[in-house]
């Protein structure tokens, strides 16, 4: 459920159908989902977070676009985000993640839970090797 309504008619904002027609473009498709549909409440949010999402998923840099959405989709499960779970497994399948590497992913993720929660309940001492400042 969520917690704020998007607007009726949010493209009615000239600040928001901007946004909206860039998402257009630039995902080469008519779709705006409903993250960006609820954040029209808010132009200059909307507007902040599209820059954000756009500069760091959609513009080429050092990762390919299936390894951003696999590391999206990690953290997402991490944090325990249900909407963003669907959304970058959507995108990272539509980038070419098979279920084999979508299998090996869980397997990754459940493993680094694992250890982590080991780790943290058992206070480890990092390692003078891993510290940067050593």
């Amino acid at each position: 459920m969520a917690t704020m309504q998007p607007p009726a008619d949010p493209e009615a904002d000239p600040r928001v159908k901007a946004v909206f027609d860039d998402i257009r473009a630039t995902r080469k498709t008519d779709f705006i989902n409903n993250l960006w549909r609820v954040l029209a409440f808010d132009a200059a949010l909307l507007e902040s977070t599209w820059a954000e999402v756009k500069r760091v998923m959609a513009a080429p840099g050092t990762l390919d676009p299936l390894t951003k959405e696999m590391v999206y989709l990690a953290v997402s499960v991490a944090n325990s985000c249900s909407y963003c779970v669907h959304s970058h497994t959507a995108a990272a399948k539509a980038k070419g993640m098979t279920p084999a590497q979508h299998a090996e992913l869980m397997a990754v993720i459940a493993l680094a839970a694992k250890t982590n929660h080991l780790v943290t309940a058992l206070q480890v001492p990092v390692d003078p090797a891993f510290d940067v400042r050593a």
